[in-house]
């Protein structure tokens, strides 16, 4: 089976740090080949980092300049390193040292475990005839590779060993799209059963994948039990036992960052057909949150969830497609009248009404009108309709599911009551039936 993987890294905000604005960074998985002399140097690497480690925390290292003072020759005749790996293992080891003295919550100095390696482009790894060539001589045959960056130049690479399957992640830099001027607002608003996005007219939302993913956490942690007893762990020691805990711990995360992935594609979709920007909480700081609530079920499900992975992927779906980010402040998004900024008041399971203007709604979906308001005055647009709510006549979102690979289902069509758009998806008219609290409001 061919690997085609894509890994991201966003900044906070959507913003580059200087110098890199007009840039985005991702790496791609490039699968090779698990030759029996890369595991061997792998193996070697592990070794050599976590001993580096050591010194420069031992040793209180902290530039450059002292740790290939200190490191440089043990790891060329010590670990019979090249020049090149030497130099990168060191380097490798100062990130690790750096990120464990920032931590505020230090705990055992880091050990790590995961075989892998710093390569860097050119003078420690290069790519020719479908091979990978790393310093040393050690040639990898490439099984998969994403081809839609090849005209990207080739910077650090991070070679991985896990599980059987060795993968190669070359980070590159690609243009940035430039942003256009929004017209609107697509508001997110996240919850633990779905995310609910749209603006004044839309009102759509996509089902998590929390419950599949804890599915496989339960299976996990029942056969832990099974081979547990008070005294020993017993399925740390029975590779069977410990491998099928391990699957379903992986199943379970590749259920998660699938769906992070391709729901923020949808939403980001969305916002450039209509030229919106796309506008979501600062859920900074939200798992100290988490941790407190008493329910250990939805507590653990909040937690699988991973807000960070998800709104890591809505900034880069939405800086991919040249979409503006908003991010506002969650304070009162669920508690304040859209309309007239009144408390709201507990109306039914997940309803809210004001107790002023009469105005009622689902809970998530005065969350996504507040963020929606409180975006648009950032933004400093005005908003339609005099106010965060569409007249009855205006057009609703419907749900039309996408086929397997998110694909265009249908080509754009003119007429006919309806505008078919990417993904299955088209917009229909407005009935005020489906959305009883809109009468409520005018």
């Amino acid at each position: 089976m061919v690997l085609i993987a894509l890994q991201v890294f966003v900044f906070g905000g959507g913003s580059m740090p200087a110098g890199d604005e007009g840039v985005l960074t991702l790496s791609i998985g490039v699968r090779v080949s698990p030759e029996p002399g890369a595991i061997e140097l792998l193996r070697r690497y592990n070794v050599a980092l976590n001993y580096a480690i050591n010194k420069i925390l031992s040793l209180n290292l902290k530039t450059i300049r002292e740790v290939h003072k200190e490191l440089y020759r043990e790891l060329r005749e010590w670990f019979g390193f090249p020049s090149r790996i030497a130099i990168d293992c060191y380097r490798d080891a100062l990130a690790n040292a750096r990120a464990w003295r920032n931590n505020p919550k230090k705990g055992k100095r880091p050990r790590v475990k995961k075989l892998s390696m710093l390569l860097h482009p050119g003078s420690g790894y290069r790519i020719e005839d479908g091979y990978v060539e790393i310093i040393g001589g050690i040639r990898m045959k490439i099984i998969g590779w994403d081809r839609r960056y090849d005209d990207y130049e080739n910077r650090e690479a991070r070679l991985v060993y896990r599980e059987g399957e060795m993968v190669l992640w070359i980070s590159k830099r690609i243009p940035r799209p430039e942003q256009y001027k929004p017209r609107d607002v697509i508001a997110i608003d996240i919850n633990e059963r779905k995310i609910v996005y749209g603006n004044h007219e839309i009102n759509k939302d996509i089902g998590t994948a929390v419950d599949r993913a804890y599915k496989w956490k339960v299976l996990a942690e029942s056969l832990q039990r099974r081979y547990s007893s008070s005294r020993y762990p017993a399925w740390k020691r029975r590779r069977g036992v410990l491998n099928r805990i391990r699957s379903y711990h992986r199943k379970a995360r590749n259920v998660l960052e699938d769906w992070a992935r391709k729901s923020p594609l949808k939403i980001a979709r969305l916002a450039v057909k209509l030229q919106h920007a796309v506008a979501r909480e600062d859920l900074t700081g939200l798992i100290n949150s988490l941790r407190k609530i008493k329910n250990k079920d939805h507590r653990t499900k909040l937690i699988i969830m991973g807000y960070s992975r998800l709104v890591k992927w809505i900034d880069w779906q939405a800086m991919k497609l040249g979409a503006p980010i908003v991010i506002v402040d969650p304070r009162d998004t669920s508690s304040e009248c859209p309309n007239c900024d009144s408390k709201l008041e507990e109306n039914g399971y997940r309803r809210l009404k004001c107790p002023r203007c009469g105005f009622e709604a689902d809970r998530d979906v005065i969350g996504k009108l507040n963020i929606r308001k409180k975006a648009l005055k950032m933004l400093g647009i005005k908003p339609s309709f005099g106010g965060v709510l569409a007249p009855l006549t205006a057009p609703q979102m419907t749900d039309v599911n996408p086929n397997r690979w998110g694909e265009p289902m249908s080509r754009p069509q003119r007429g006919g009551g309806t505008l078919a758009l990417q993904g299955g998806e088209e917009v229909s008219s407005f009935s005020s039936s489906h959305y009883p609290w809109t009468s409520a409001a005018f």
